[in-house]
């Protein structure tokens, strides 16, 4: 178990709701909780009730070197957004299930973890009754798998947002796909929705692997009786693992057969025997290994990559619920997939690079390895990118532009020719300095003109316009005009560009901005339509 005295700095923790308050005291117990954020009233009580502090947007947290860490328990379709710009900002992360609703926004998120801790929680990998079942399972004691399934099936905690499959159905989509040990070949659902009808209440998935093994889930929130169980069967015995059980009665080991008489199947039932287990709390020895991976640098049971699994059967279900049809999955290729980028001939792409959808590399640009470019990109004539470089979606570089490892660029980034980035602050031929290197990140949707020089270790701004020449060597606000050397505020611009008059209102599409210590943000949308921002 990690001391809280081996983790600093602090852990901010983003949303307090029913589950996130349980986080909240768990990460308070551990003495890692710095704060809170969520501007929900209750969450200002939680705060003030651990004596942390207490904060409305996580951006706050972003910048500030004394958090190293954040814990995600917002909506599900906050998830990814939230990870992305912690994982952006440098921060390990740990999200609740599941990591994102999208696979592709899931596999962003993956590679953007590259050197930083990405957990996802799914709680049961973490329960003293899972991990023992799993143990035995793989040791053999019931023989081969042939059939697993699983309830989990209650009254209430209904959701607005989110079906019954995606709320409850993850926990066991991931305990089955652990002991399957692969992906499954078929899938097929079945759901309905009965308080409203787009939402589904209670849900039932059948999952056909290559191995022989079949299962199937059931989840449902309104059912009279609380029910959380998995039953796995094998041609030797069977496991059973009920959570609503006293910890003397969670895991039983039923050493059922079937033997036959003259060519008849005859079941041969035997007495269930408890299996002993270490009471532990799951959700604190979850945080513990997140601690444990902080302070090790180490990859999480239930990584990225698990996670992901989980979502391509999870979206599967749901697939298969609104057609009506079976998913297949197909079997693994040896051939890899056809690449869906431009290259130019004489560029070159180092191993292990990833290169989005719809991406061109120009002439004689190199993109070395470990490297994460995003869809949608153009690097012009004698780029260079890496190593360990993320480049978000929709960028563009034109020529003699490099972006070294360090830096790190979110969506529409543009830089203009010959502008450049540094990663150390005083670089000599003969020091060996690559331990030195400061960070440097660019916000969403900002410009940087022709010759410009970014110095390390700052931040530009969401939409800041860098002014060509100019040499940056603070951090820039978002929407700021930079110009000059060393590179001062001149205006505020506007998303397309626009320069902003006193007014803050663009006067190509009529957006109106508010300034705030961290820049302009908008406030109201083109045509005096409100801003609508969803609550993360």
């Amino acid at each position: 178990m990690v001391k809280s005295s081996d983790i600093s700095p602090k852990i901010a923790l983003a949303g307090c709701g029913y589950w996130g308050s349980n986080l909240a005291r768990v990460l308070a117990e551990k003495g890692v909780l710095g704060a809170i954020v969520d501007p929900a009233p209750e969450a200002a009580a939680l705060a003030a009730q651990y004596g942390v502090l207490h904060l409305n947007e996580m951006a706050a947290i972003l910048g500030q070197d004394d958090f190293s860490a954040v814990v995600i328990a917002t909506p599900a379709e906050t998830h990814y957004v939230l990870a992305r710009d912690a994982l952006w900002a440098g921060k390990d992360v740990f999200v609740e299930k599941p990591i994102s609703l999208e696979v592709a926004d899931a596999e962003e998120l993956a590679a953007l973890a590259r050197g930083r801790v990405l957990m996802v929680g799914h709680l049961l990998h973490y329960h003293p009754a899972f991990l023992r079942l799993k143990q035995m399972v793989d040791a053999g004691d019931i023989g081969q798998l042939r059939y697993v399934y699983s309830n989990r099936l209650n009254m209430g905690k209904l959701r607005r947002e989110e079906n019954v499959l995606w709320s409850f159905a993850p926990h066991d989509l991931s305990m089955i796909l652990a002991l399957a040990g692969e992906a499954p070949e078929k899938v097929w659902a079945t759901g309905q929705g009965f308080l409203n009808r787009r939402i589904a209440d209670t849900t039932m998935t059948h999952m056909e692997f290559r191995s022989g093994l079949n299962s199937h889930i059931y989840v449902s929130w309104l059912h009279p009786i609380k029910e959380q169980r998995l039953v796995v069967v094998g041609d030797r015995g069977m496991l059973l693992f009920d959570d609503g059980e006293p910890w003397q009665g969670k895991l039983m080991h039923y050493k059922h057969a079937v033997e036959w008489k003259d060519g008849v199947p005859v079941a041969a039932k035997a007495d269930g025997m408890p299996v002993a287990l270490e009471e532990t709390e799951p959700l604190g020895a979850e945080i513990d290994h997140f601690l444990e991976c902080i302070l090790n640098r180490t990859t999480p049971r239930t990584d990225a990559n698990e996670a992901i699994r989980v979502l391509r059967v999870l979206n599967a279900a749901q697939s298969s619920m609104e057609s009506g049809e079976t998913v297949h999955f197909p079997a693994k290729s040896d051939h890899p997939p056809a690449r869906n980028y431009f290259v130019h001939e004489t560029a070159a792409v180092d191993d292990n690079v990833t290169i989005g959808n719809g991406t061109r590399i120009w002439h004689f640009s190199h993109i070395l390895g470990n490297s994460r470019i995003g869809e949608n990109c153009v690097f012009g004539q004698n780029c260079s990118v890496g190593p360990d470089v993320v480049i978000g979606n929709g960028c563009k570089f034109q020529n003699n532009v490099s972006v070294y490892k360090g830096v790190t660029l979110e969506d529409d980034v543009f830089c203009g020719p010959s502008m450049v980035f540094t990663n150390v602050l005083t670089p000599r031929a003969h020091v060996e300095r690559k331990d030195e290197f400061a960070p440097t990140l660019v916000r969403r949707g900002a410009s940087i003109g022709a010759n410009a020089t970014i110095i390390c270790g700052n931040e530009i701004g969401a939409y800041a316009m860098i002014g060509a020449g100019s040499v940056v060597t603070s951090n820039v606000p978002a929407h700021a005009l930079m110009i000059g050397s060393p590179a001062r505020r001149a205006g505020w611009v506007s998303r397309s560009g626009e320069r902003l008059g006193e007014d803050l209102i663009c006067p190509r599409t009529g957006e109106r901005f508010a300034e705030y210590e961290d820049g302009l943000r908008l406030i109201e949308e083109a045509h005096g339509a409100p801003l609508v921002r969803k609550r993360k």
